[in-house]
């Protein structure tokens, strides 16, 4: 009878962790794909010039989508802390929905003018607020919603289904290349994905009313309820803010580094084919969705902190060499080598950086906690990466971009040296220590 019962709670754990995903992998397939046709889409809404100076436009966009995440990180965060995590993830898919329909009914530059990237601004604006509330809100749900040794494991599915999200932006990419003309790609053609993603969003809200609410909510106290999502509530846990903040540094500008920006490096300035840098980013992308989950096995057997280290070490030294390389790197294979490289240094924050920031909250603040303070150093530090690098490229010092990179990696090892493991002190861990003895013995705190 137990291992009958066991059975259907890991059935249980599995379709909830799969219901979460799908919609993650929808939500980023929404926002990577602005990115992933910005080569295409960006004369359009644009007058006419460089190349480099339209893309610089539309990655000015894309930083502004960034600075809408972490009002989307407070809104959604205190909405699933006092309404529930479910709530909250059916509330963000529906708003990255109507972003999407509006991107891909907006007509051109040439037909409405200044109109048209006003538009496009205002439909970033809106899928930032969803994205900002996904993440906290997904973090929070995949991890409460994990069994316990496995949190790492089970939480390393954000980042593949959000990576996954990506390659599916670059598989359509890749599809509609051999199937369109570059002169319809550029006239229509870009309009298709965001269709696509729209449609997708509608269908998995059905996916997200049938979630089960985390159990760790469900029973939250009435007096935990009172003080659920506030930002006072969130203030008496400074140590964990900032913890989450520095460890988020570095590992948000190497991510969109590698996996946004290196994209257009490698058509703007390596001078490859965009048709064979999406083959080259598909490739590099799949490996690193497939160690995503092997790294937070890993986590679960030998704690969080050597994975960040590592990420913290290897991405200080070795960031300015690859992209040194890269540059030179006219083989389409070597390119795909380096880019994984890259990609597998990054495995050591994305794979567990979910679970070690829901493990530094209680239960009443989680994804508040988690969601507003990575909001706010993405937007300030993940989503201007690429407009950075562009920016050096126009004024003829883009290396300086490599050693920026390497700098707020850099920031963030000091961190992950001097943080804690949060394995251990985890208040996921301790609270239903506390549940299960009923005693009220708080959690340890993470030393930083």
């Amino acid at each position: 009878m137990a291992h009958t019962s066991e059975a259907a709670n890991n059935r249980r754990v599995t379709s909830n962790i799969f219901k979460g995903s799908v919609g993650n992998l929808i939500e980023w397939y929404d926002w990577y794909v602005y990115s992933a046709f910005a080569v295409y889409f960006s004369s359009q809404f644009f007058p006419e010039g460089d190349s480099t100076s339209q893309l610089l436009n539309t990655a000015a966009i894309f930083a502004v989508g960034f600075l809408m995440r972490p009002i989307g990180s407070l809104l959604m965060g205190r909405y699933a802390d006092r309404y529930g995590r479910r709530a909250a993830l059916t509330l963000s898919i529906t708003i990255m929905a109507s972003g999407s329909f509006i991107i891909a009914c907006t007509p051109s530059y040439g037909t409405i003018g200044l109109l048209s990237p006003i538009i496009l601004v205002l439909a970033r604006l809106l899928q930032g607020i969803s994205l900002g509330g996904e993440y906290g809100t997904s973090a929070t749900y995949l991890s409460e919603m994990a069994s316990s040794g496995r949190r790492g494991f089970y939480s390393s599915f954000q980042y593949v289904t959000l990576v996954a999200g990506q390659l599916v932006a670059l598989g359509v990419q890749i599809i509609l290349q051999n199937v369109l003309s570059e002169a319809d790609m550029i006239s229509w053609g870009w309009r298709i994905p965001f269709v696509i993603g729209a449609i997708g969003a509608l269908s998995v809200l059905w996916l997200r009313r049938t979630m089960d609410e985390s159990e760790q909510f469900s029973k939250m106290d009435s007096e935990s309820r009172e003080n659920a999502g506030t930002i006072k509530a969130l203030m008496k846990h400074p140590k964990a803010v900032l913890t989450v903040i520095g460890l988020t540094l570095g590992g948000t500008v190497a991510f969109y580094t590698y996996t946004t920006y290196l994209q257009k490096f490698m058509v703007n300035s390596v001078g490859l084919d965009k048709g064979v840098v999406s083959w080259i980013n598909f490739c590099a992308l799949l490996v690193f969705v497939v160690i995503q989950p092997i790294a937070g096995m890993l986590s679960d057997k030998i704690g969080r902190r050597p994975l960040l280290m590592s990420f913290g070490i290897l991405g200080t030294l070795l960031t300015v060499p690859l992209f040194l390389f890269m540059k030179q790197a006219h083989n389409p294979v070597m390119a795909f080598l380096l880019m994984t490289i890259g990609l597998i240094i990054v495995t050591g924050y994305t794979s567990i950086n979910a679970i070690v920031k829901a493990e530094l909250f209680p239960t009443e603040i989680r994804a508040l906690g988690v969601g507003l303070p990575y909001g706010l150093t993405v937007a300030i530090f993940g989503g201007t990466a690429e407009f950075i690098a562009l920016w050096l490229k126009s004024i003829g010092h883009e290396s300086l971009f490599f050693f920026y990179v390497a700098g707020c990696i850099a920031i963030s090892f000091i961190v992950y040296w001097r943080m804690g493991e949060s394995s251990k002190d985890s208040y996921i861990e301790s609270e239903l220590k506390k549940e299960d003895k009923g005693d009220n013995v708080p959690p340890n705190n993470i030393s930083f």
